[in-house]
């Protein structure tokens, strides 16, 4: 069998039940808010294209808030991940240390995420709090940075005033970079902020329109031109209002986000990212970026990347052609600036025994070398019903992959 012995046992990095040794980490003061507080950063990244996170680990004011307002897990992932690539082009991963965001609260970012009030709608809503309160009507915040949306569900307008309005911006997230100063104490170096916007917006009809659910697509157009606007009412408030003081000299990057459809079998990508420097409440000059991921097999990776698509498919096919109980390999590209970057492949197999697992395992590291470039960062997940059975992983420059076989 071609290949199937090309690396031996001997080089399979058995990895389960063991785990790196790392040395002491260390220890430094951490003091964002002059409360002198102890921190410990770890002395070993898992990465250069990881920041270090400060322990011991703080959640966001804002937790939650993400996976609220996004569709589904992929875009999650991405749109968090994604945003820590971004903050690396303003905020080294070799000086900065990475915290989640700690002055967004999470009831501020609800308000936000809201519907604007029209004046009547307004009105009502500080009446009503005036009458539930017991106090003496006053007008009351409106903050929300979606649409005004006031047409009743008994109006015949209200499908075509609902698809005229959309719900543009989909969550906001802030991450925090810490920098060590002269004194060797940790204090804020920058902020990051990511706005996800939606590409759909769904709803339901009124129940005496059929109560149907409906799903409008929104342009590329009008994302970029909400988000915009989005971006520059909240650097207003972070750079104006008093809860914010303690940033307010500190440079921050934006940046919008376009989630993919509920059902895409990919994520979405950022779009758009603008820097705001210290002390000032005006946006820099936005700029494009050329991020999106791609999935194999798809007709558009076939259209747009033909040669790669090729190239998973010729993989796919050198596997089929030796195991009869296969199916076919499936993955996702992540291309930056129109260049495959890094490449995901899931091959599901069924196996009668680890023995099969570890020949298996051998014969696609082998495939790997034959196939693919190295200028490609590069996963291979092999699963069975029964689950994870290896990984193998060869990062971008590297000759050899590294190969993980679970017990």
């Amino acid at each position: 069998m071609k290949n199937l012995f090309i690396i031996g046992l001997s080089v399979l990095l058995l990895l389960s039940g063991c785990a790196p040794r790392f040395d002491q980490e260390t220890e430094v003061i951490q003091d964002p808010d002059k409360k002198g507080e102890k921190a410990i950063i770890p002395r070993y990244n898992i990465s250069d294209s990881y920041y270090k996170a400060v322990i011991p680990y703080k959640v966001g004011k804002a937790r939650g808030m993400v996976a609220a307002g996004i569709n589904n897990r992929l875009d999650i992932d991405e749109f968090e991940t994604g945003l820590m690539r971004i903050a690396q082009d303003s905020f080294p991963a070799n000086k900065y240390f990475f915290q989640e965001g700690q002055y967004l609260e999470k009831e501020t970012v609800r308000d936000w995420l809201k519907r604007k009030r029209s004046p009547a709608q307004q009105d009502a809503h500080e009446t009503n709090t005036a009458k539930a309160n017991k106090t003496k009507k006053k007008e009351l915040p409106n903050v929300g940075l979606n649409p005004v949306f006031d047409t009743a569900d008994t109006d015949p307008e209200y499908e075509t005033a609902m698809k005229e309005n959309p719900i543009y911006i989909a969550t906001i997230t802030e991450q925090n970079y810490l920098i060590k100063n002269n004194e060797d104490k940790l204090e804020i170096g920058g902020v990051v902020i990511g706005i996800g916007m939606n590409s759909h917006h769904y709803y339901n009809l009124p129940a005496g329109m059929g109560g149907y659910p409906r799903d409008v697509e929104i342009s590329d157009a009008e994302i970029e031109s909400e988000g915009k606007k989005a971006a520059e009412e909240i650097i207003n408030r972070i750079r104006t209002e008093g809860e914010y003081e303690s940033i307010r000299n500190i440079p921050i990057v934006i940046a919008l986000y376009r989630q993919e459809a509920v059902n895409s079998v990919a994520p979405g990508n950022f779009i758009m990212k603008a820097k705001v420097d210290a002390n000032s409440s005006k946006i820099g000059k936005w700029e494009t970026i050329n991020e999106e991921y791609y999935f194999f097999p798809s007709s558009k990776a076939k259209e747009n990347y033909r040669e790669d698509s090729l190239m998973v498919q010729n993989f796919s096919d050198a596997i089929a052609d030796f195991f009869p109980n296969f199916t076919a390999v499936v993955g996702k590209g992540f291309y930056k600036n129109d260049e495959l970057q890094e490449l995901t492949l899931t091959i599901p197999m069924q196996f009668y025994g680890k023995a099969e697992v570890i020949g298996f395992t051998q014969y696609i590291t082998g495939l790997i070398m034959e196939h693919f470039e190295n200028y490609i960062s590069l996963q291979v997940y092999i699963e069975s019903d029964s689950g994870a059975e290896s990984v193998i992983i060869r990062d971008a420059g590297e000759s050899e992959p590294t190969v993980h076989v679970y017990n």
